[in-house]
């Protein structure tokens, strides 16, 4: 073999080797990141009085490291509570009271007391008047509005439909199906009904979704890729140690309020402060390793978050975070770049929004709000 012929084969061959090693590299790129493994945590069994201690393992376990998020960590102290004021209270304290701020009333004055199972079992099948809320209360001892209770006589109920929500304002066809449930329910419980004027419940539900349209707010920061996807397991993986859970629906992860402890309020749904959304058909794939995610969404629903949780905050905090972690950048739903200047101006805007939504009486995060912004 001449030494021409031996050049070029080493040439050749080198130039394969460069071909591939660049596939070997393009595909190591291309492939999305995995979720680490994590160690792993064995329990401590106390040893027994009389028995020496087992010997150590030899490898050592890692310590879990606890990076504590403002307004997530925090504990707030109750006070115990006597238990039958505890169980008072737990009978007013429930969700979606009726309020006259957001919702349209009728009395039902009973000729005599009723009880309240027999309240609960003639309500209405249907708890909605088209695409509105529709509810009936009972008004205690203590002249308090509460759920009919089994066990309790009542001579005064009311009944309510929301004036207002996402799906827009109340209209003349709800208010009469309104009206006919209401009369339904006084007939068969023998009660006089007070209604009110129809023209007036328009124009208040009219009122009230022009300002529900004006300073609803649901804020979207959108997370993508810069150069290399991610798995499924990899985005749950950082986004569980930020305190995500996984929430209800595939591909969605919650990040829940500060628990409160308190045998009161345990009875209470708790909001999310932030969701994570992120491909569900990735996360329900029979190999989450071979998926490829190039973004995620983080959303907050700002009248559903009360003011006080710092819900931008930690949205902001969140976001940055994987931001850095996960190699990606930070942009809104058009697919422009969020910079530092952005996100200050989002928040200031955020700040003007609670101060309008309180001086409604509707501030962010209440029973009310939650209500009318759903």
């Amino acid at each position: 073999m001449s030494a021409l012929q031996l050049g070029l084969l080493i040439a050749g061959l080198l130039v394969l080797a460069g071909v591939l090693a660049h596939g070997w590299w393009v595909a190591r790129r291309g492939r999305p990141r995995l979720a680490e493994p994590e160690p792993r945590v064995w329990p401590y069994v106390e040893p027994s009085p009389g028995h020496p201690t087992s010997a150590p393992s030899l490898t050592p376990h890692a310590p879990r490291v606890h990076v504590p998020h403002p307004g997530i960590d925090a504990e707030p102290s109750w006070p115990a509570p006597a238990q039958d004021a505890a169980a008072v209270t737990e009978r007013r304290l429930q969700p979606n009271h009726l309020d006259p701020l957001v919702d349209v009333l009728a009395t039902i004055e009973l000729e005599l007391p009723i009880s309240g199972d027999a309240v609960l079992h003639n309500l209405p099948a249907t708890r909605r008047v088209g695409s509105k809320p529709f509810a009936v209360e009972a008004q205690a001892d203590d002249g308090t509005w509460e759920q009919p209770q089994p066990g309790q006589q009542y001579s005064l109920l009311q009944t309510g439909v929301q004036l207002a929500n996402r799906a827009g304002a109340l209209n003349e066809l709800e208010y009469s199906e309104f009206v006919l449930k209401t009369q339904a329910l006084a007939d068969t419980l023998g009660g006089a009904v007070d209604l009110p004027d129809m023209l007036d419940a328009m124009a208040r539900a009219r009122e009230l979704d022009g300002f529900a349209q004006a300073h609803d707010a649901q804020l979207n920061i959108t997370l993508r890729a810069s150069r290399t996807a991610w798995s499924a397991g990899y985005v749950q993986q950082l986004a569980s140690r930020l305190g995500f859970v996984d929430g209800v629906l595939p591909g969605r992860m919650v990040l829940p309020r500060v628990a409160v402890h308190s045998p009161v309020l345990a009875g209470l749904p708790q909001q999310a402060v932030l969701t994570l959304h992120h491909d569900p058909q990735a996360a329900t794939s029979a190999d989450p390793a071979m998926t490829a995610i190039r973004e995620v969404m983080l959303s907050l629903d700002v009248p559903q978050v009360p003011r006080t949780e710092r819900p931008y905050e930690r949205l902001r905090a969140v976001a940055t975070q994987l931001a850095q972690q996960m190699d990606g950048r930070l942009g809104d739903d058009a697919g422009r770049l969020l910079v530092v200047e952005d996100l200050d101006r989002i928040g200031v805007e955020l700040e003007s929004l609670y101060d309008a939504l309180e001086a409604h009486g509707l501030p962010a995060g209440s029973s009310a709000a939650r209500r009318l912004f759903s």
